[in-house]
């Protein structure tokens, strides 16, 4: 009897595998839809009744109902990168000219593809099953939203057999998107029920993959696009073009937009072609992706510090719209700046319902001389963030008022300061101005600096008002006050255990996500990891000059001064003791890279400009690993200025004045001993690799900073 409950249970849920694949990826209805709800009726049945059969992939999870409080987080086994931007067609033939070059005129072919305007998602499938799904989160982590993956339709929960042969493990890269017209059917349900409209089909989607309930999740009829396929090893395709007809012939959702083209001019072509076709596609477009089409041209061609050599994004020009400007409001931000926030009247544009718009300063102000109720034009850049960005004089009104920017602070009554060079009015009370103060602890909360589970913006926000908290060191006097916050309304005694247990977790944040939620004026991602790596503690750091910190590689003088500065200020000073206190990492662990060599003993360097073969930030690990220095201005001490392509005219005037030898990339690398060897022993200390003494071809087009998944093979984008 079991036997045939089993076989019965398992011959429905192939039967309805198959009428999903056919009805959603080839639009081809085998059976009535009442037929397919009595056959998934009597499934949901028979797993009630034996859910030892129930398999794991069942179509009935299409529906959802698991209810999750919280998301796990995962780490992507090959980091989910971003591409390079450029709304630019000269780009594009430069970069064609740049990759024809890189690839010694070898014959070449681009793949181009629509990019979706969703959520990026990855999902691992074992032996043909899905069995796990991930955001992009931060590029290294994302979370872990399975249960709500396996309610898109269109997505399969178990692959098919046809086409090449599946590896037992790989990894599919795509796009989660809420189709406009549902998004549009949503923000109609939500303003008959007086509830908020959603900004945006991406945000849409976004929200939805995080919704508690994948009952909510199913019917907010999410779809899917797959654009890459990753393997562990080499990869099984010659080309991507070859993974994505893989992947359509596994039954998963590729959209049917993407072209193989042979020249730059097929490209511009295909751009053109969708830059018009794109508004009849029921998903929010943004831009094309253009690939090179064969995997070893890809290896060949690698990675810059930042992106692909072999991928770009052109992004179409923003779309505009007319409406009418009602009031403009000044919002006091993290660093004091005053920003003036226009309210319009409501008007559809790229696919959201547009209310305010940046006016970004008073400069801007200004220029288009806004007055309230001008019909004024918006435009969302990239498709993204409204804007201002001129007025239809014609049609003023008589009676239109002029815009007076204010003088004294929104928020807390202080005159403003307008810094010379400045764009932007500021508040200087950044010890008492409540919303700079706010803004600070959101921000360190944040989940690019330190993340703290159970403790978001509008948590920490609602504990400063109640003045729970001063600083970014006081959250962590929280754990102190735990029978306090149990009493506040919307918290209890497991969100509090949660509050604690991610402050505790929070300890282990690494310093230079630290070091970026102190909130140090211009100490950006990117530039607190420079700065982390340079002196390795924040003692070290406090203790640099800004002639010091100006000679570490992109960061500048500008950037030196407001470290420097923020550092001889006791009450920061005080701040990170208490940091400290508080067991909080500020310093980066491990050992510090050993020497190579001393061959560059006694010699400066100015590194400027872009680098072909290495970035910036390696140059100077090679020079200071054979005992180089690196400075960040030209004087009559300095060695040697190394010039990158697009250095600007100034620096080189300069080293020609003052006679300082002007090299290029090259021969830097040929002042090294051993090139090789000695490239290959930094690049390895900086990876966290062994060295093997000698130059190895990667068998893979992972970037320097993905190097702990040596293995991946496959489009990345």
């Amino acid at each position: 009897m079991t036997t045939d409950i089993q076989q019965q249970i398992t011959a429905l849920t192939e039967r309805l595998h198959h009428l999903n694949y056919q009805y959603y990826q080839r639009d081809i209805s085998e059976v009535p839809d009442q037929e397919f709800d009595q056959m998934l009726a009597e499934l949901a049945r028979l797993e009630r009744e034996y859910p030892q059969f129930a398999h794991p992939n069942s179509p009935t999870q299409r529906v959802g109902g698991t209810i999750t409080k919280q998301f796990p987080t995962a780490e992507h086994r090959y980091p989910m990168l971003s591409l390079g931007n450029t709304y630019s067609e000269a780009d594009l033939r430069e970069f064609d000219e740049r990759v024809r070059r890189g690839l010694e005129g070898a014959d070449l072919h681009y793949v181009c593809e629509l990019k979706f305007d969703g959520v990026a998602m990855s999902l691992t499938y074992q032996d043909g099953q899905l069995t796990q799904g991930v955001t992009r989160g931060d590029g290294t982590r994302g979370d872990v939203v399975t249960s709500n993956v396996r309610t898109i339709r269109t997505l399969p929960l178990h692959l098919r057999t046809e086409g090449p042969t599946q590896p037992p493990e790989f990894e599919v890269r795509g796009e989660v998107f809420m189709p406009l017209p549902v998004f549009a059917e949503l923000n109609a349900e939500r303003e008959a029920n007086g509830e908020a409209l959603l900004a945006n089909p991406r945000n849409a989607a976004s929200g939805t993959l995080k919704l508690q309930d994948s009952a909510q999740v199913a019917a907010r009829k999410l779809r899917f696009y797959a654009y890459s396929f990753l393997m562990p090893g080499r990869n099984q395709f010659p080309t991507h073009s070859a993974s994505l007809e893989a992947l359509q012939a596994w039954g998963l959702p590729v959209s049917d937009t993407w072209r193989v083209c042979g020249t730059i001019e097929e490209v511009l072509e295909f751009v053109h072609e969708w830059d018009k076709k794109r508004f009849t596609l029921p998903v929010a477009t943004d831009g094309i992706v253009i690939k090179v089409d064969d995997f070893r041209q890809q290896e060949v061609l690698g990675f810059t510090a930042k992106s692909p050599r072999w991928a770009i994004a052109y992004k179409y020009p923003a779309e505009a719209a007319c409406t009418r400007l009602r009031e403009v409001q000044y919002n006091v931000g993290r660093t004091g700046a005053v920003t003036p926030v226009a309210h319009l009247d409501p008007v559809p544009l790229a696919g959201t319902v547009v209310k305010r718009a940046s006016v970004h300063n008073a400069n801007q102000i200004a220029a288009l001389d806004l007055r309230l109720g001008d019909l004024v034009f918006v435009e969302k850049g990239g498709e993204i963030i409204p804007k201002i960005t001129g007025v239809d004089f014609a049609s003023r009104p008589a009676d239109a008022v002029p815009i007076v920017y204010p003088t004294e602070c929104p928020a807390c009554g202080t005159p403003l300061i307008r810094p010379e060079g400045e764009a932007h009015f500021r508040c200087p009370n950044e010890r008492g101005c409540p919303p700079q103060l706010k803004a600070k602890l959101e921000h360190f909360v944040s989940r690019k600096a330190m993340n703290i589970d159970g403790l978001g913006a509008e948590t920490v926000g609602r504990f400063f008002d109640l003045r729970l908290v001063t600083n970014a060191a006081s959250l962590y006097d929280l754990p102190a006050k735990a029978h306090e916050l149990a009493q506040l309304e919307r918290m209890g005694e497991k969100s509090v255990q949660r509050l604690v247990a991610g402050l505790e977790q929070s300890k282990q944040v690494p310093f230079d996500r630290v070091l970026f939620g102190l909130g140090i004026r211009y100490v950006g991602e990117t530039v607190a990891e420079k700065l982390v790596n340079h002196y390795r503690t924040i003692d070290a750091l406090a203790a640099a000059s800004a002639t010091e910190l100006a000679a570490v590689p992109e960061v500048g003088g500008v950037i030196a001064e407001s470290v420097a500065a923020w550092f001889q200020e006791p009450e920061n000073r005080q701040l990170v003791e208490d940091l400290r206190t508080a067991g909080v990492q500020l310093a980066l662990t491990g050992e510090a890279p050993q020497p190579v060599s001393d061959r560059l003993a006694g010699l400066t360097f100015v590194l400027s400009g872009v680098f072909e073969q290495h970035s910036r930030e390696e140059l100077q690990h090679l020079i200071q690993q054979n005992g180089g220095k690196i400075t960040g201005s030209i004087s009559k001490k300095l060695s040697y200025l190394v010039a990158g392509d697009k250095m600007g005219p100034a620096k080189r005037e300069k080293a020609t004045d003052l006679k300082v030898p002007i090299i290029t990339e090259n021969e830097l690398l040929a002042m090294l001993p051993t090139p090789s060897d000695a490239t290959d022993v930094v690049l390895d200390q900086m990876l966290g690799t062994p060295a093997t003494g000698a130059a190895t071809p990667h068998s893979d087009a992972l970037p320097p900073t993905s190097s702990a998944n040596p293995g991946q093979q496959g489009t990345l984008f």
